[in-house]
């Protein structure tokens, strides 16, 4: 294998930069040439890449986001795309290719692979849904983003007697929305994988006013309802002041963390092993600490992670 390319494609997430840097790094070291392109498949389609090398990588790893950046591409779902792509390889003399992104992305990378092309995914999603990995890039420094919004909502909270609705990212999975409410001590977490009834969760707030306890904090997963809607819900029940805070694409920035930099750093050299090795259409995990590889099939294939664990613990501590 001479060349390989690499992208970043569907919703950005931190430590995808330090990927890249790791998977450009641990090529070089094997002679390996590397290109990127730019907004993932829609940059494959259109031949739009640029080279990399040391110095391309250099100072990025602190970055969140992707510097090679994404974009949605209805395009590529569609033959004429594929081809597009394919050819756009082919002309380059790209031999093999890593990408980086969620579910979808990873669903390009298993369609490039049924194609004949030899393709390694990396699994970089906030929500933390995608099966056969223990976390996915991004996952730790978005927490870490909803913890620091929580405390300080808290603060404020206290100070002025009053619930507050904090809408997180999940439009199917609570995974951000328990875990983050189990780590701030947040009273709720409204996630959808679990059924919930506002009149009960109401009363129970009512309760804790008349013991002394004036302020709350409901985290709520995007996939369940608006936050406003919820807060006006409350506040009609019950006369408690409730405010709305939306989190939204600040969860998704910042500088990743060291968690993130060091999972990213071991995908991106495990992924460039198994390009090399000839291991195509697989992705490479965290499974119990250790970098797996699970073939792209079953990863598309896979349920969901279950949140189970995470919504028993909740539950247990009155969440």
């Amino acid at each position: 294998m001479k060349k390989i390319g690499i992208l970043t494609s569907g919703g950005d997430s931190s430590g995808m930069n330090a990927c890249v840097r790791s998977i450009v790094r641990t090529a070089l070291r094997m002679g390996i040439e590397v290109v990127g392109f730019k907004k993932g498949y829609l940059g494959l389609m259109k031949g739009d890449y640029i080279p990399l090398d040391s110095k391309a990588v250099s100072g990025i790893m602190h970055r969140g986001g992707t510097f090679l950046q994404s974009a949605r591409s209805p395009e590529f779902r569609t033959p004429e795309g594929q081809k597009n792509a394919l050819d756009g390889l082919k002309r380059l003399q790209v031999d093999g290719l890593i990408i980086l992104g969620g579910d979808g992305s990873l669903t390009g990378a298993l369609t490039l692979h049924k194609l004949g092309f030899p393709v390694i995914g990396i699994p970089a999603s906030i929500d933390n849904d995608i099966p056969f990995t223990d976390m996915a890039l991004g996952v730790d420094t978005a927490l870490n983003n909803i913890i620091y919004a929580v405390d300080c909502i808290k603060d404020t909270a206290s100070s002025h007697a009053r619930a507050f609705v904090i809408e997180v990212m999940g439009r199917n999975s609570g995974y951000l929305a328990s875990v983050s409410a189990i780590a701030s001590g947040a009273e709720y977490a409204l996630v959808p994988e679990r059924e919930f009834d506002l009149s009960e969760i109401c009363q129970q707030l009512r309760q804790r006013y008349e013991e002394g306890r004036d302020n709350a904090i409901i985290i709520l997963a995007e996939g369940v309802a608006k936050g406003q809607d919820i807060a006006d819900s409350i506040k009609d029940a019950i006369g408690f002041e409730t405010r709305v805070t939306v989190l939204g694409h600040y969860q998704r920035g910042g500088a990743p963390t060291v968690f993130d930099r060091l999972l990213a750093s071991r995908l991106g050299k495990k992924a460039v092993e198994l390009l090399v090795a000839g291991n195509h259409g697989m992705m490479a995990g965290l499974s119990c600490n250790t970098i797996v590889a699970t073939p792209l099939e079953d990863v598309i294939k896979g349920a969901k992670r279950p949140q189970d664990e995470v919504l028993r613990l909740a539950e247990v501590l009155g969440i």
